[in-house]
């Protein structure tokens, strides 16, 4: 089964957000932790690429350069972006940005860094962390939801971001 949480609580999610969870759902079959236990995170993301790109993200589609979503995070002469985070997939009018982790999702803390770097990134607002259910016989997700349930929780640490969505597939 997906799971799915949107953060902070007191917030209905958005539209978009409702949209990119049924991307996962419609593929669930396909890219499901316990089952397909080799699946990369690259794997994951070409099997939800065309559902996002459908819903209007730009999804990164290889690793040349031109293939690549980058969003920017400095300025500099002119205004062309000087510092720049890529991304799994974005949608700029939304300022909503999809981040798909696999192994090193939760014991690395690349969920962490995605957090950090979509906190960074000019006018976005919404974060989607798609993160394995089951990693190892490791509960990934609950873990992240625990994490992230205690960050919202605190109340100690303001995220610059209206919404975070954490999927569990």
């Amino acid at each position: 089964m997906l799971n799915w949480i949107f953060y902070p609580l007191s917030e209905k999610p958005t539209e978009l957000a409702i949209k990119v969870v049924s991307v996962f759902e419609n593929l669930y079959d396909q890219i499901e932790s316990e089952s397909h236990v080799g699946l990369k995170s690259d794997d994951v993301l070409k099997i939800v690429a065309d559902d996002l790109a459908e819903i209007g993200f730009k999804v990164e589609r290889g690793k040349k350069a031109a293939e690549k979503v980058k969003v920017p995070v400095l300025f500099g002469s002119l205004g062309k972006p000087e510092k720049t985070f890529e991304v799994d997939a974005y949608y700029p009018d939304f300022g909503f940005i999809v981040e798909i982790e696999a192994g090193r999702g939760y014991t690395n803390n690349h969920f962490l860094r995605d957090i950090f770097e979509a906190c960074m990134m000019h006018d976005v607002r919404y974060l989607a962390i798609a993160i394995r259910n089951d990693y190892g016989g490791h509960k990934d997700y609950e873990r992240t939801k625990l994490f992230l349930e205690t960050l919202y929780a605190s109340n100690r640490l303001k995220l610059p971001l209206n919404g975070l969505l954490l999927l569990g597939y």
